[in-house]
């Protein structure tokens, strides 16, 4: 395959991220043009079945993110509090992480950070109802335009400290004022809880403020 480029971009400033010891390490991202769909598969198969490098595919293009430190935490974070949400709410939920998504006829395929089933005894190929994305380093690929082909209801994108949903409005993602697959949560409530030093103290803090 020929190599395009690499791209190792510099990460957003955590504005509502901040912690006693902060990271600033960044993700690192390889591009690969003119990848067939075979070329693309075989990727995954030498990855194997981890969650990282995530590999995404669209169109021939194939972007490689090793996540870094940062990003892993912040996503496990936001991935957490949303459970602490469910879980007070008595919402049924089911994990399915970095659960890769593709279908050759679309020409498409991604891992989201984290991803989410809701409603009871899911159907085990059930794609996700919500993928979250953390935005940590700029990469060529607008996710968004891979996650539309492949009907995902909505997706969370966590960038510069802040989250903002998008929905799946018939061939296109629009931004929302609110989540719809997850009635009355408070993002911006949410993000907040995430300058705790550790991820058992952000659900501790969140879980008593639901209550609260």
């Amino acid at each position: 395959m020929p190599r395009s480029g690499y791209t190792l971009a510099m990460g957003f400033p955590a504005k509502a991220f901040q912690r006693s010891q902060p990271f600033s390490d960044e993700d690192s991202i390889i591009h690969f043009d003119g990848v067939s769909w075979e070329d693309y598969e075989r990727l995954l198969v030498m990855r194997g079945d981890h969650s990282a490098p995530r590999i995404t595919y669209l169109e021939g293009l194939v972007e490689i993110m090793a996540p870094s430190r940062s990003h892993e935490s912040i996503k496990s974070f936001i991935g957490r509090l949303v459970e602490v949400w469910c879980m007070e709410n008595d919402v049924e939920f089911t994990t399915v992480g970095a659960w890769t998504l593709k279908r050759r006829k679309d020409d498409r395929g991604a891992e989201a950070d984290e991803s989410y089933v809701f409603g009871p005894s899911p159907d085990e190929d059930r794609w996700p109802d919500l993928a979250i994305e953390v935005v940590w380093t700029h990469g060529r690929i607008d996710k968004l335009e891979v996650y539309r082909k492949l009907g995902i209801r909505e997706v969370w994108y966590w960038r510069d400290g802040a989250l903002q949903p998008y929905a799946l409005r018939g061939e296109r993602y629009e931004p929302i004022d609110a989540s719809e697959v997850l009635p009355g949560i408070d993002l911006a409530q949410l993000v907040s809880f995430l300058d705790r030093d550790t991820t058992s103290q952000a659900m501790r803090d969140y879980r008593d403020a639901l209550r609260g």
